[in-house]
């Protein structure tokens, strides 16, 4: 009797061998131009309305703050006030609003990297597009709850670093929330988990791709890149901006986590548009090449 065929892994297993090699970039699937300027422009247009409007269109649904306002004879610009009412509140609108954002930008990322992962002729890529579609929804919430997870150590890295210990604990950690959804979610729904299990080939693999982009920062394809740029934008934009919170102006908007929240976003924002920008700079001096060639 013939053999039963194999099924295949219903988890992506990350390429090992996947590079920016010259030829890559003639490769649609490799470096999608012009859907990935699209969507980029559409998530970092949405992620600045998230910051900026979406916190104040909810703002009356906002408790009141207990604590007494500062600054009354140094008004701030009305725009701020609304923003800067009760900042946890607008620590969590955000929160809420880059969660539905990095949720629909995660799904259009794990879509970029299965199409350039598989490999041979179009019926395999078809079944095995097929199964990876019925796992689509398990790696979704698994990427969630390590996202959540993740948001915990997070909250104590935040109070080693010097955020408030005994007070200001739901600013923290929305803070914490905000960075984990940033950074961990997308390249968790993409990849899949991190894990300490060796004895499993695809575990192995999943745990060195996580620490080759963040542990080394070792870019190999611009889909590693459009994750990679952007989450150290927002761990960097974080830590700025916790210095001016620092300086003593005693103005509202300096409050926790004001600062440091909008820093990170903006962070998260411009290392997304600058990674476009050199995936698209390499693939124009890729098409430059090949021109000269042919």
């Amino acid at each position: 009797m013939p053999k039963a065929k194999q099924t295949k892994s219903k988890h992506l297993k990350p390429s090992t061998s996947a590079s920016e090699a010259p030829s890559s970039f003639a490769d649609a699937a490799f470096f999608p131009f012009a859907r990935y300027t699209s969507i980029v422009g559409v998530h970092t247009s949405l992620l600045v309305f998230t910051a900026l409007f979406l916190p104040r269109s909810l703002v009356q649904f906002a408790p009141e703050p207990t604590a007494e306002r500062t600054s009354k004879d140094r008004p701030q610009h009305p725009f701020l006030e609304d923003l800067t009412l009760n900042p946890a509140f607008t620590a969590l609108a955000i929160v809420a609003g880059t969660a539905l954002l990095q949720s629909w930008w995660a799904g259009f990322v794990r879509n970029w990297w299965v199409e350039y992962s598989l490999r041979g002729p179009e019926e395999d890529k078809k079944v095995e597009r097929a199964a990876l579609g019925k796992d689509k929804i398990t790696q979704f919430a698994r990427a969630w709850l390590f996202t959540l997870a993740a948001s915990l150590p997070l909250h104590i890295v935040l109070v080693l670093l010097g955020a408030p210990i005994a007070t200001h604990i739901p600013q923290t950690y929305f803070m914490a929330l905000e960075l984990s959804i940033l950074i961990l979610f997308v390249p968790a729904y993409t990849f899949g988990l991190p894990s300490l299990n060796t004895n499993q080939t695809e575990g192995l693999l999943v745990r060195l791709t996580w620490v080759r982009l963040f542990a080394e920062f070792s870019i190999r394809t611009p889909i590693e890149r459009a994750m990679v740029y952007p989450a150290i934008g927002a761990a960097l934009g974080c830590w700025s901006g916790a210095i001016p919170i620092a300086l003593d102006w005693d103005r509202p908007w300096q409050a926790w986590p004001l600062t440091p929240l909008y820093a990170g976003i903006l962070g998260y924002i411009l290392l997304s548009i600058s990674a476009l920008t050199v995936s698209s700079v390499l693939s124009l001096a890729d098409e430059s090449k090949r021109a000269k060639v042919e």
